[in-house]
């Protein structure tokens, strides 16, 4: 009993480590953008996974093969996908268009075999309440609506009013959990002696008691304790 425990642990470790090497070699894609492929390849890759952590007769040299040869299949074929767009279209499919000058192409619809209820459920979701206030709707290869409203139904923004406005870039980590960025410390052109002198003018004495400080672009840090949310604040420099 003892060495059957030992030995699905380590099979399931293995298998763990395994799997997080070879999809970080197939890149992000298999998170952040899930096609059908994507789809079907994740849960080929989790049945030999879970084979080979609980199949005590399937030597682990077999899932780790496996795995590799559906790693080494997997980043083959996205390169090929990079070259030619017949192979993309072919697996991945094509973004089309459901939604032109705020008509739906039933036609395209028909294609993607998606219903009408799921297109104006989809477009409440985009904020869009009324087919014809939509110039353009595609429906993505990872099966997400992208919309475009008709340009008297947009937001008016300080551009349409020729206004000026401040540069907002990314923020940089100045602290986390405790710990200093030096690297984002120096990338903002300040230093150590900096950052201290602004914490010890918000009467905060050590760097441990900061959960997080970010430098924005125009200068403000903000400080959120571990402990004193009352001290949280934008302190500009």
């Amino acid at each position: 009993m003892f060495w059957e425990i030992i030995n699905s642990s380590i099979r399931v470790l293995i298998g763990y480590l395994m799997l997080l090497v070879f999809t970080r070699l197939m890149g992000r894609k298999m998170v952040s953008q899930i096609t059908f492929f994507d789809f079907v390849l994740a849960i080929i890759i989790g049945s030999v996974v879970a084979n080979m952590a609980v199949n005590f007769e399937s030597p682990v040299i077999s899932g780790v093969t496996s795995l590799a040869v559906l790693t080494l299949m997997t980043v083959l074929l996205q390169f090929s996908m990079l070259k030619s767009l017949f192979l993309r279209k072919l697996i991945d499919f094509e973004s089309i268009v459901v939604i032109e000058n705020g008509k739906i192409n039933a036609e395209n619809l028909k294609k993607t075999r998606l219903r009408i209820d799921n297109l104006l459920m989809m477009l409440r979701e985009q904020n869009a309440f009324n087919v014809a206030d939509v110039e353009f709707a595609v429906l993505e290869t990872d099966g997400k609506l992208s919309v475009l409203k008709k340009s008297h139904k947009l937001p008016l923004t300080p551009e349409h009013m020729s206004m000026s406005t401040p540069y907002v870039g990314l923020s940089k980590d100045i602290i986390l959990d405790g710990k200093v960025m030096y690297e984002n410390l120096s990338d903002a052109k300040l230093d150590k002696e900096w950052l201290f002198n602004k914490l010890r003018n918000r009467n905060i004495h050590s760097i441990s008691e900061v959960f997080y400080a970010g430098l924005d672009t125009s200068g403000n840090l903000y400080i959120s304790l571990i402990n004193n949310t009352e001290k949280n604040t934008n302190y500009g420099i």
